[in-house]
């Protein structure tokens, strides 16, 4: 099998030939952009002000259609193995990386592999936070160092599901700082929020534009953040490194069209995803969100998406089958 980088110097290469102008006859009707996982996360939040730019971009409605399951499995080989016309796209997460490679380690058919999908554009690139309840005796991440040191593996903690964004992140930590916590896997972002809100979980990670609102609110801490620097909007939260784990992690949205889409149409669709990502309604939102624009091109945004999938998948071998 050809590396990742190769198939997507293939494709680009193949696009760069082909005629300046998009087709013109495209779309001809509605667009469903596929997010995989229940509303509420990441994803979802990336998704909805991207997809109605895309209609007035466009002239075509774009459905939002939210079919979780499996880590995000599920909606994404739905896209993966999707006619490859245009019509259907995915707004994927950083976890799309770790799916395959977790497929692997039971020795199992992959739900779908990386080469079935082409990049189009970045959306965002936030770090996670780790969050607690608001009035959780957890007041510093030292605290719950010290605490997942006296119970090893007792502390749960919830994540978007088996090797997904938040699952991962949290390992990487975890393994940085020499400690075993409980982990308990949801089905996508918001039941994950929603597990630590009601206290089923003593703590989590989640994205800013996920964790911003009940922060403000007081029904959420932020301890630390896997940035390179502080957030500009959580001024008061040190990051990992700070606190001297050499940890640094984003949880990314992209959007993905079916491997095979013609390049006339991905050509149209980059246009329009740069218009809209890079637009003012959707740098608006997203930043409203807490989850501020961090656009990527195709190529570039294909570059990036390799050298990820490379790290994170050494993160999945590490942790190994989850029994």
């Amino acid at each position: 099998m050809r590396p990742i980088a190769a198939l997507f110097a293939f494709a680009f290469a193949i696009l760069a030939a082909a005629p300046g102008r998009a087709d013109e006859t495209y779309p001809q009707r509605p667009i469903t952009m596929v997010v995989p996982f229940p509303p509420g996360g990441v994803a979802d939040v990336s998704a909805r002000p991207v997809a109605a730019a895309l209609e007035r971009i466009l002239g075509q409605p774009v459905v939002v259609l939210n079919k979780g399951g499996a880590g995000g499995a599920i909606g994404t080989a739905s896209v993966a193995t999707a006619k490859p016309d245009g019509y259907t796209l995915l707004m994927g997460l950083a976890s799309i990386s770790t799916l395959p490679e977790a497929d692997r380690l039971f020795a199992r058919p992959a739900a779908f592999e990386l080469k079935q999908l082409v990049p189009l554009a970045r959306v965002t690139a936030d770090p996670t936070l780790l969050v607690v309840p608001g009035d959780s005796p957890y007041r510093t991440l030292q605290d719950v160092v010290d605490a997942a040191r006296q119970r090893p593996g007792a502390i749960p903690y919830a994540s978007s599901g088996n090797y997904g964004t938040y699952h991962i992140a949290t390992e990487m930590f975890t393994a940085a700082a020499g400690i075993k916590m409980s982990h308990v896997p949801y089905n996508g972002g918001g039941p994950a929020l929603r597990a630590i809100l009601s206290k089923e979980v003593e703590l989590g990670l989640l994205g800013p534009s996920v964790a911003a609102g009940n922060i403000a609110a007081g029904k959420l801490r932020a301890l630390a953040t896997w940035s390179a620097a502080r957030l500009p909007q959580l001024p008061e939260v040190p990051t990992l490194k700070e606190l001297g784990y050499d940890v640094e992690y984003y949880i990314w949205s992209g959007v993905f069209a079916p491997a095979g889409t013609p390049a006339p149409v991905v050509a149209r669709l980059r246009d329009a995803l740069k218009q809209a990502i890079t637009g003012e309604a959707v740098g608006n939102a997203l930043a409203g969100a807490g989850s501020p624009v961090a656009y990527l091109d195709a190529p570039a945004f294909g570059t990036f998406f390799e050298a990820d999938a490379a790290r994170l998948g050494a993160v999945v071998r590490r942790i190994g089958r989850i029994d």
